[in-house]
């Protein structure tokens, strides 16, 4: 955290404490001392149907001359939706300067979604996630290095599971060291797997942690070598981060891993990387595989 008078300070001090108290769970630490923090918000406590994360940077000047950079991620939010419900956060930091006012804006964000469960939608979104970040540049840019991976090579996970996978463990789970850029973060995660049935097993339990359920992105890759047929069930999930789930199979297929499933996760920091996301992206996930023995590639990898 840059350097604040103690008494910012200390009022920063005070509202994290109270806002966590009063979120409980739900409230979460991503990086304490870039002063990075957000809590998923929702329209009630059982079965909500609409649901924001809400992720913040306070600056060292907050809340006496500084507003809190913020970014909010749910898969419906865009447009018109978006540009009202950043208006209204907006006027209440105009309406309270110097003031304290992450609650005003969780309650503010809670009223919004309680009236748009309320409304007409009743059944709740049905929109696929984005990418959080436009790509600008040129397509062209990766055609050389990252061919997509050919539909009739891909087995997906939506099919029936055989009796012989209906009692298998959960593998364990490693994690790897996390790489930080213009205060985004990225940090892998591995699990040895043999079956799809184990990569939803692995999914389900990552998302039990708070802090990777709040992750902007969540991108997934897997390989599964079938001896008896000698192919491969493989796919991969780029959760919003447009190509970047292609980008990690083939980084595993160029290191000939096998029966392992690689997940990224992304905290976005509120800055665009461009295609340095990329880079981040398949290097957590080289970097992983090489610490826990499935290749001995130390080659970087920039797509």
């Amino acid at each position: 955290m840059a350097a604040s008078d103690p008494e910012t300070a200390q009022r920063q001090i005070d509202e994290i404490d109270a806002l966590s108290s009063i979120y409980g769970d739900d409230w979460c630490v991503v990086d304490e001392d870039e002063r990075i923090f957000c809590i998923k918000i929702s329209d009630c406590l059982e079965q909500p149907k609409w649901t924001v994360c809400l992720q913040v940077i306070l600056p060292s000047e907050y809340p006496v001359s500084a507003p809190p950079i913020y970014q909010l991620n749910a898969p419906w939010l865009r447009g018109q939706d978006y540009i009202e419900l950043t208006n209204s956060l907006e006027e209440i930091y105009v309406k309270n300067l110097g003031e304290s006012i992450l609650y005003l804006w969780v309650e503010k964000i809670r009223e919004v979604l309680i009236e748009k469960s309320q409304s007409s939608d009743a059944a709740g979104p049905n929109i696929e996630k984005i990418t959080e970040e436009i790509d600008e540049d040129n397509e062209d840019d990766y055609s050389l290095e990252y061919q997509p991976v050919q539909e009739d090579t891909i087995k997906t996970l939506n099919f029936v599971m055989s009796e012989s996978q209906e009692d298998e463990e959960l593998p364990p789970i490693n994690h790897g060291n996390p790489i930080s850029d213009r205060r985004s973060t990225f940090q892998a995660h591995l699990a040895p797997i043999v079956s799809p049935k184990q990569v939803k097993m692995v999914l389900a339990k990552l998302y039990e942690n708070k802090k990777i359920a709040s992750a902007t992105h969540n991108i997934y890759a897997y390989r599964i070598y079938c001896e008896d047929k000698q192919t491969y069930l493989q796919d991969c999930e780029d959760d919003g981060e447009t190509a970047a789930g292609g980008r990690l199979l083939h980084l595993m297929q160029i290191l000939n891993v096998r029966n392992v499933l690689v997940v990224v996760s992304r905290w976005y920091g509120g800055i665009l990387l461009g295609p340095d996301r990329f880079k981040h992206i398949n290097n957590c996930a080289r970097n992983i595989l090489v610490e826990y023995s499935y290749t001995n590639s130390a080659v970087s990898y920039y797509w």
